[in-house]
């Protein structure tokens, strides 16, 4: 089993930044692949981000490339995602997501799942 739990979310104004962390803990080792997700309100949830276990592939929506940038530190079991130039359709609740089997943009092939955090971005 694998935990994960996210932080970081907050209300700013649109330009602005935040910065969300993951943290995994667990008796599982270092979780092979690692996510963001969000939901806006009255829609569905959607990929943002994943990152492979080495850190060396990265994967992106077209809505947030060269805005967000993802990183992960496996000796501290931390994934981070690094939000600029934030905007009011990027509002919506973030989900961390790990898998010990899967990398990618599909939110089935996560099996753990965060509480997740609010961001807010105000226009």
């Amino acid at each position: 089993q694998v935990q994960v739990v996210e932080s970081g979310g907050g209300l700013v104004p649109a330009g602005g930044s935040l910065r969300l962390s993951c943290v995994a803990s667990g008796r599982t080792s270092t979780p092979y692949g690692m996510g963001w997700f969000r939901q806006a309100p009255g829609k569905e949830r959607e990929f943002v981000s994943a990152i492979t276990f080495s850190g060396s592939g990265t994967y992106y929506a077209d809505s947030v490339k060269g805005r967000f940038t993802i990183s992960r530190d496996n000796a501290k079991n931390t994934m981070v995602l690094q939000m600029n130039r934030l905007r009011p359709e990027d509002t919506g609740v973030y989900y961390c997501a790990a898998s010990v089997t899967y990398y990618g943009r599909s939110s089935a092939g996560y099996s753990y799942w965060g509480q997740g955090t609010q961001v807010t971005v105000s226009s």
